[in-house]
């Protein structure tokens, strides 16, 4: 049997985005994946549908699986010749314990490789505002546990020698001994003013930062009854945080906010909530479907030419358009003799990257804006193609025929709940988790609210916010109360109409 071999790669301290690239590639190609409690679950998207997922973590209470334990599993898995990744948080050699793992595997001769991974040391200081040196207020830093090995007679922690040997201290897994550590350096001659923070769940939306010095931040720990997994810094270079804090300022900071796009389209409002801070629960409450018979989009295609407009009313529409217009073998000459609308820069920016410009795209991004543009264009007798899905209000056409055109409306693709994610749902709602709920169309109003079913009360707890009056509209008269309208009905300006609700309504969310 051929040999495994084992990845010792660190996962950074929370951010899943603080992963090195080479960490990524190895969870990419791994057929087994061992990994730590505080490892972002998100990291485990990376993996094989077929790899094999275990649990290790450990906390200061409970061990999933002792230290020998996890030993064993890899040594056992690399000898069934399987690639393993230890994922482990922070880097694996820096108070890790990945050097006891490689020991382990080196007796065994099992051949394995380092990805070192940004130590929470480091990078949790940062995220807090907190540089571990500065030219002007400390040129050395030192990084030391706070929980040693238990089974040691006497602890090989110089704390004299900390105290007041370097600039900067930092503690990792020191909060259930902060009042020995404290009394450590206090004993060995560090000054009782000195600076001191204590992050908790650093690099994370869950983060918080409490400050004080040596002689208050005991009793401003337990007073705010702070938990693990912390990190302590000790030193002048905390004073700085108050100038330099950057990740905790956002705007949308710990927000949790529920996005309810399909799944294709959720990662971009996600990114942009993330980007401002809040955390981004992705629920898709819609799937968008193929029609099940192509004949009525395929011979609107063919036909084309007979008409003067095709408009386009989401990017779902214009993806549905083109997979049919290749399967019939046609590109974006066939677009030659017709004109083009599209609501919204997201749909035009469907079209551009296939090569065709709207001759229509509204300022206002709504069915009233393009009706509009068409309006004052003049559209009596004028044939239009209207793409859109299989439950698009009837409000759009109707316009059209009142002002003389011709439309024919075509189902380019199904939009459907998916049903796996109604539970789900329900149970954030119900432990009243959500803070921000975001509608992105009137589908996703309906069938978001088809999925809670009885439990609409749960979805008044939290804000509504809706990209544009027409589903604000849906919404209100579901009995929801919309305490947010995007005034740019896009993806960026729902993000901008919530920063600037939360601004206004400050301590309110």
């Amino acid at each position: 049997m051929t040999q495994g071999k084992v990845y010792l790669v660190g996962a950074g301290p929370g951010d899943p985005g603080l992963i090195t690239a080479k960490g990524i590639e190895c969870l990419k190609r791994a057929d087994v994946i061992v990994y730590d409690r505080l490892i972002d679950n998100g990291l485990l998207d990376f993996t094989r549908h077929d790899a094999e997922v275990i649990y290790v973590g450990k906390s200061s209470k409970t061990h999933a699986r002792e230290q020998h334990e996890i030993n064993q599993i890899l040594v056992d898995k690399a000898r069934e010749g399987k690639v393993v990744v230890r994922l482990k948080g922070g880097d694996p050699f820096v108070l890790g314990r990945g050097g006891e793992e490689a020991e382990a595997l080196f007796a065994n001769k099992i051949p394995f490789e380092l990805v070192p991974g940004i130590s929470s040391a480091l990078a949790v200081p940062a995220y807090a505002g907190i540089p571990v040196t500065h030219r002007r207020v400390a040129s050395s830093f030192a990084v030391t546990t706070g929980h040693e090995d238990p089974t040691k007679d006497i602890s090989s922690i110089n704390w004299e020698k900390l105290a007041t040997g370097v600039d900067t201290l930092v503690c990792l897994m020191g909060m259930g001994n902060l009042a020995r550590i404290v009394e450590a350096l206090l004993k060995s001659g560090k000054a009782p003013n000195t600076p001191v923070a204590v992050i908790r769940q650093g690099t994370t939306l869950q983060q918080q930062t409490l400050t004080g010095t040596l002689a208050t931040i005991v009793e401003a720990a337990e007073r705010a009854d702070f938990q693990p997994p912390v990190v302590i810094v000790i030193g002048e270079v905390v004073g700085l945080r108050q100038r330099l804090a950057w990740f905790d300022n956002r705007p949308l900071f710990g927000k949790r906010v529920l996005v309810t796009r399909s799944r294709n389209q959720a990662s971009v409002l996600s990114r942009l909530l993330g980007e401002c801070g809040a955390e981004p629960v992705e629920l898709p409450v819609i799937e968008i479907e193929d029609v099940p018979d192509s004949g009525e989009l395929d011979k609107a295609i063919l036909g084309l030419p007979d008409y003067h407009w095709v408009l386009f009313t989401s990017a779902n529409g214009v993806d549905a358009f083109w997979r049919r217009l290749r399967a019939l073998n046609l590109d974006a000459r066939w677009f030659r003799h017709v004109r083009i609308g599209a609501i919204g820069p997201a749909t035009a920016e469907a079209l551009v990257v296939r090569g065709l410009y709207p001759d229509l795209l509204p300022e206002e991004h709504t069915s009233e804006g393009i009706v509009a543009g068409l309006a004052a264009i003049g559209i009596d007798g004028i044939r239009i193609l209207l793409l859109r899905s299989d439950i698009a209000p009837k409000a759009l056409i109707n316009k059209l025929i009142e002002l003389g055109a011709e439309p024919h409306e075509v189902t380019a693709y199904l939009t459907r709940p998916p049903a796996e994610s109604i539970s789900r749902a329900k149970q954030m709602f119900l432990d009243g988790k959500i803070d921000i709920i975001t509608f992105t169309s009137s589908s996703t109003v309906t069938n978001l609210l088809a999925a809670l079913g009885n439990e609409l009360h749960a979805a008044k707890q939290a804000k509504i916010a809706c990209i544009g009056p027409i589903t604000a509209a849906t919404a209100e008269k579901a009995g929801l109360t919309v305490d947010i309208i995007a005034r740019e009905h896009t993806i960026p300006g729902l993000v901008a109409a919530i920063e600037l609700y939360l601004r206004e309504h400050e301590g309110e969310v």
